[in-house]
């Protein structure tokens, strides 16, 4: 099975060598690396060029992250599809291994791990751990997502179900997943281990004010896909966030 990766930037040059070289580490071999950047103005395609392994570099004026995951899916080519942040990076060498060998093996169309979030500055710190667990129909009810950064699909499924909806601010990957996983009910398994380390200090969690259009945002993912939440699902939301302060 092929996997593609797919991963947008803009000004990434801080962070996209990590990026790349977790990707460029990997075990499974049979990877397509696509770089969709929305015309940065530093040197992140220089440090995207002296990385071998990357498949295909985009590059040019998008209408923001989500727009660029858009591009990324429209012209990716493998059976299975991740999303991997310009400051994020795989946990481990073994990660798409573990992903292809779990969806060989279960049948199903996507998978979802665990998440740690890192220092920024020192990666090797962790600060905060997101542990996923085992999904239940109904589970979105009650606050839960998975770490997006975490969920590999089947690119079946997206040409199935479709990609990312646009002008819901931070919440386009949330409005995905429910789509994707409650609404759709597409098959699912948990990987119960860390598979990707995230910068902490992500759009949706660096200031109030984003944290309150994101929630506008949750809201509207439920309304567009004709679902009504409970009426404590999007406070659960956020809450559920604290436990992962404790997990470390």
């Amino acid at each position: 099975m092929k996997v593609s990766i797919i991963t947008a930037t803009y000004n990434s040059a801080k962070t996209i060598g990590d990026t790349l070289a977790s990707v460029a580490q990997q075990s499974y071999k049979n990877v397509e690396h696509l770089i969709i950047d929305g015309g940065s103005k530093d040197d992140t395609i220089a440090i995207v060029n002296s990385f071998p392994h990357v498949s295909r570099v985009e590059s040019g004026k998008d209408e923001g992250i989500y727009d660029a995951m858009n591009k990324g899916l429209a012209i990716a080519t493998g059976d299975i599809v991740g999303i991997l942040n310009s400051d994020d990076m795989y946990a481990s060498e073994e990660i798409l291994a573990t992903v292809v060998e779990t969806i060989r093996a279960t049948g199903c169309d996507a998978v979802y791990g665990d998440l740690v979030y890192v220092d920024p500055d020192n990666v090797s710190r962790v600060r905060r751990y997101w542990k996923s667990g085992n999904y239940k129909h109904g589970a979105f009810k009650w606050g839960w997502m998975p770490p997006h950064p975490t969920f590999f699909v089947k690119r079946s499924v997206y040409e199935k179900y479709g990609s990312f909806r646009l002008g819901l601010a931070t919440a386009s990957d949330y409005e995905l997943m429910l789509r994707f996983i409650h609404k759709q009910r597409i098959a699912v398994s948990y990987i119960p281990r860390v598979l990707v380390r995230m910068r902490d200090g992500g759009a949706s969690n660096a200031a109030l004010m984003n944290r309150l259009r994101a929630n506008r945002g949750d809201r509207e993912a439920w309304r567009v896909n004709g679902l009504s939440p409970y009426w404590f699902t999007l406070f659960l939301k956020p809450l559920r966030k604290i436990t992962q302060f404790f997990l470390r």
